[in-house]
């Protein structure tokens, strides 16, 4: 009788979590910033050029463009913004766009100590 009891109770919570998944699920496709829309799919391709600049982390520092990373900063930042005052809340388009802020920022950074910061250390050098 008792395990009889467990047995059910088991797979009770097994439906409820599968009921549970289905409904999250469901949900998300029906979002209005789901994958049956273009506000789903844009941002996730965006993913692209975060990525990107990513594996440019490995790229020397002479080889970035500060036009480029400008570029992929204030889009990174202005976009920030507007995914967050646009209805319905698009979470993914924010994501994507810290993302690409943040490497933006990251990659000017490189570029900037590579300029500047060598520069004047090869200054002191042949002062010294």
């Amino acid at each position: 009788m008792f395990k009889t009891e467990t047995r059910q109770r088991k797979e009770n919570l097994r439906g409820k979590q599968k009921l549970m998944a289905t409904s999250k699920l469901q949900a998300l496709w029906n979002h209005p910033a789901g994958p049956k829309t273009i506000h789903f799919w844009a941002p996730t391709f965006k993913w692209g050029i975060s990525i990107a600049n990513i594996a440019d982390f490995q790229k020397p520092p002479e080889n970035i463009s500060y036009l480029q990373q400008i570029a992929v900063t204030c889009t990174g930042m202005i976009w920030c913004r507007c995914s967050t005052i646009i209805t319905p809340k698009n979470w993914n388009l924010f994501s994507v766009n810290v993302a690409m802020a943040a490497t933006g920022i990251y990659q000017l950074t490189r570029k900037i100590k590579y300029d500047y910061v060598s520069e004047a250390e090869a200054a002191v050098e042949i002062e010294g």
